[in-house]
Order: C-alpha cells, then structure tokens, then sequence
C-alpha cells in the first residue's frame, strides 16, 4: 500500500494512494470491515502488524466495489506521511562516501541525532530557513517508519517491526550546524525538513537495500548511489536503536545520506529561495520540494 496525509481545512487526513488517485483511508476501512482510523500513526499503532493482509483486503474490496477516489494527488495539500510522530531520529555518516568527503573515520556504531517534528513538512510546502541562514544544504534519505512496538529487537528480526518507507529530505542549516560542537541547532529549523510523499509499505518495497536513491537541485543530479551501501544497513539501525530506546508504531528513523552533500563541493552548493530540489527513491517515488 501506498499511504498518504493530506490536509482539508487544515486538518490532517489519512488517505490511500492508487496510481494517481487519492482515496479516503477511512472510507476505506469501513468497507472491508475495520474501524477507520484518525491518522496514519493510529492506523499503525491498530494495523502495524498485519498491514500485508490489510493490503491485500484493501485491493480486493477496491476491485470489487465502486468506492470512488477523492481527488488525483496533484489536486491534494500533502502532509508528511506520519504528521505526529512521537519520535524523528537521523543517523549520520552512514554511507562510506559520504564519510570520506567530511574527512571523517569510518563510525564504528550508527551515528544518532534527533529532529522534531516542528521540522516536518509534507510533499506540498515550501522548505523554510532561507531567512535566516545562507547555508542551506539537501540530504536526501530513506525513512524507515515503524509499525510494531519494538524494544532490544534482534537485528535478525528487526525488518519485522518496520511498517514501510519513506522519503526524507534532512536539510540542514550548515552554519548553525558547525555553530557548536552539537547538530541540532542546524537540523531544528522549523518547517524545514520534507518527508514523503507516501509511506509505502514494506511488503511492497522488498529488499530495503537494493533501492537507488538521487537528489536533484533545478534538474541536476547533485547525489546519486543506493542503500546497499550503506554502512550499516536498515536492520542494523533499528536493532540498534531499540536497544538503546523503546520504538514505538509511527517513530521515524532517517537512514542517511550518500556523497554529493553541497557543503562539501568546491565552491559550496547551497540552496537558494526559489530552486526546486528532488529526492527520488526507487519504489518509493519523488519527493519535490521548493525552496521558500
């Protein structure tokens, strides 16, 4: 399944995505018999465990019925996929290449920070911060969501826990980063960091490892590798997390970024009000975003 958030009177709503056809997640529910669910995060807190199942219900009662869409995705205001969640965590220097042009050794665990989610913004907003930074940098990143409550899970069973995928685009405020000897400052900016469009759901992406991934800043490929080279892999990082801190359904974990980061090019690559950049993930779609 492919599942989205999208807004109406300024409510957020959770809603289902087939091709290019948004429908009513709770419309949906009530026809195959489950109660609808207020949010994405609810969904999963209730679903997180059984999402395949509800997929293949969900299609069956939509090839059987005539449960009409509410409108085509380009007519929707998109929120990010999970628009509450409990937890944001990052990991950093988590792609070999990427380490190498930040001068840094190879990290011997995940390298963890934390966002907000004051920070999140859907598919449809205009990323925030050219205000008040002129080093404004694209870090474009799997998101692992989580879909079962999870704590000291086994590396070998961590993939079970996860609910699906999505996109992230982790854009830092380079000059408020480097400020101290801590990130957050640079990786707090409000309404700064885009996540979706869509949580699409593990069953349907299969191997979490095998995916191209490709940041594009006005049409110009500035990133471009896939998640088998990461250094430490999906599981890993959510085995290790929980061991750490309790994970519950709707907890995101941004996987990472690969080489091709703006602040490490010759002259600096940052990003102005007004370009437009894009994070393609293979199974996983486009994330397009504006700079504000």
């Amino acid at each position: 399944m492919k599942l989205i958030t999208y807004v109406v009177d300024g409510v957020p709503q959770p809603g289902l995505l087939r091709g290019e056809e948004a429908y009513d997640l709770a419309v949906v529910l009530e026809a195959v018999g489950e109660v609808p669910a207020v949010s994405l995060r609810a969904l999963l807190e209730t679903h997180g465990a059984r999402l395949a199942d509800l997929s293949l219900r969900i299609d069956d009662v939509l090839e059987r019925t005539e449960i009409a869409p509410i409108a085509p995705l380009r007519d929707l205001r998109l929120a990010p996929p999970i628009a509450d969640p409990a937890k944001v965590l990052c990991v950093g220097l988590n792609y070999a290449t990427h380490v190498a042009e930040t001068g840094r050794p190879l990290p011997e665990h995940p390298d963890l920070f934390a966002k907000f989610a004051s920070t999140l913004i859907g598919a449809s907003d205009e990323i925030g911060g050219s205000d008040i930074t002129t080093n404004l940098d694209f870090e474009g990143e799997v998101a692992v969501v989580i879909g079962v409550a999870a704590h000291r899970v086994a590396e070998a069973d961590a993939l079970s826990v996860v609910a699906g995928y999505s996109i992230l685009n982790d854009v830092t405020a380079r000059d408020l980063q480097y400020r101290g000897t801590q990130w957050l400052a640079g990786k707090a900016v409000d309404g700064s960091t885009p996540f979706g469009p869509a949580l699409v759901t593990a069953d349907e992406v299969g191997d979490p490892q095998a995916l191209a991934i490709c940041t594009r800043l006005n049409g110009v490929d500035v990133q471009n590798s896939n998640t088998a080279y990461m250094i430490f892999p999906i599981a890993h990082i959510v085995s290790y997390v929980s061991h750490i801190m309790s994970l519950a359904p709707g907890d995101v974990i941004a996987t990472g970024t690969p080489e091709g980061i703006g602040a490490k090019r010759k002259p600096p690559l940052w990003m102005r009000s007004g370009d437009v950049v894009e994070v393609e993930v293979e199974k996983l779609g486009i994330l397009r975003s504006t700079v504000r």
